[in-house]
């Protein structure tokens, strides 16, 4: 990182209720997690007496069978963001560009910062179409699905642009963070050296207090990685259960399903008050057109539940985010947003086995 950088550099805001007592759909995190973690845990604190095994490789067999690639290609980080600032200290340097998509994750354009870079700022929609602006930028950013719109990209227009980017000798680096929700590929199977992938477990798994994540990547992209990468990336307890949850394909499938069947009605439901995004994501991007977003957070809240207010997205002033939990937790967001949902009850929605 750049010193100067650090000193006039700043936090980003981010979801994430804190509150115990509050329903937390400010940030997106599945409600339930696999059955047997806890037994996972409770091992492998046991064993955290010593240090973890350095070149983890239960975690990287797991890993490299969810996106399915070669073990040797992770590389352990103690979630997506570790993964984000690795990929950005062995690509960039001071003075150089990054094309960074908007609306999106705060912390790229920090994080570029605090490299001594510069964030070239393009509307997410329209960076796979950029062509020119290539040639200048050392590194491109694409986020699928997008946070905090919510859309994913389609995987073979994503493999075009990854070619334009190594014609110019841009690295790019996919931000896979919500791609577990979908069943589309990982850009992990494209194995181009200018291709980093950044990926997160919490999310999917609802733990993310636990700080598990990976990078993907190959040939001198990879040997950067891991050469630059910190000993013992990962606590024993997160590279146990993180294996573990990346094999509970039975978990993943029922995520998907929930999500994906909720996300719907909720959608519709919101629609009749707000101009809701088209999402493939496990949130929604709600315009709250010329109502008071300080008041739908504040009346949301009244009734104990927190929602994302969206402003803080670069080129959002009138829009909240709201999470997709279970039928029972979407229900109070809509009451607490004054929607109402005539959709009858279906335990199907619920994701749990029963």
């Amino acid at each position: 990182m750049d010193p100067d950088a650090i000193r006039t550099g700043e936090r980003v805001p981010h979801g994430g209720e804190t509150d115990r007592d509050i329903l937390d759909f400010s940030a997106n995190t599945n409600p339930y997690s696999p059955d047997g973690v806890e037994a996972v845990y409770a091992d492998a604190l046991e064993d955290s007496r010593r240090y973890p095994d350095d070149d983890y490789p239960e975690f990287r067999a797991a890993a490299g069978e969810f996106v399915d690639c070669a073990p040797d290609r992770v590389i352990p980080t103690p979630g997506g963001l570790a993964a984000i600032r690795l990929a950005l200290e062995v690509t960039l340097e001071p003075g150089d560009e990054a094309m960074v998509p908007v609306p999106s994750f705060g912390e790229y354009a920090r994080e570029v910062r605090l490299q001594g870079a510069s964030p070239r700022f393009v509307p997410h929609d329209e960076i796979l179409a950029a062509d020119d602006a290539l040639e200048d930028c050392a590194l491109a950013i694409v986020c699928t699905p997008n946070n905090p719109t919510g859309e994913a990209t389609d995987p073979d227009t994503l493999a075009d642009f990854a070619t334009r980017c190594e014609a110019a000798g841009t690295t790019l680096l996919v931000d896979e963070a919500f791609l577990g929700f979908t069943d589309l590929p990982s850009a992990a199977r494209l194995e181009s050296e200018d291709v980093i992938v950044a990926r997160s477990l919490t999310k999917l798994f609802g733990l993310p207090g636990l700080r598990a994540g990976f990078a993907v990547a190959t040939g001198e992209r990879r040997e950067a990685l891991e050469t630059a990468r910190r000993a013992w990336s990962l606590g024993t307890p997160a590279a146990r259960v993180g294996a573990y949850c990346l094999r509970q394909d039975a978990f993943v499938r029922e995520t998907r399903a929930r999500v994906a069947s909720e996300r719907e009605r909720m959608r519709a439901a919101l629609a009749s008050q707000f101009d809701v995004q088209p999402s493939d994501a496990p949130y929604l991007l709600c315009d709250v057109g010329e109502r008071d977003v300080d008041g739908a957070i504040a009346a949301a809240r009244a009734d104990g539940v927190a929602i994302r207010d969206a402003r803080t997205f670069r080129g959002l002033d009138s829009h909240v985010r709201v999470a997709v939990k279970d039928r029972e937790a979407n229900d109070r967001l809509l009451a607490a947003l004054g929607v109402a949902d005539g959709s009858e009850s279906d335990d199907s929605s619920t994701g749990r086995e029963h």
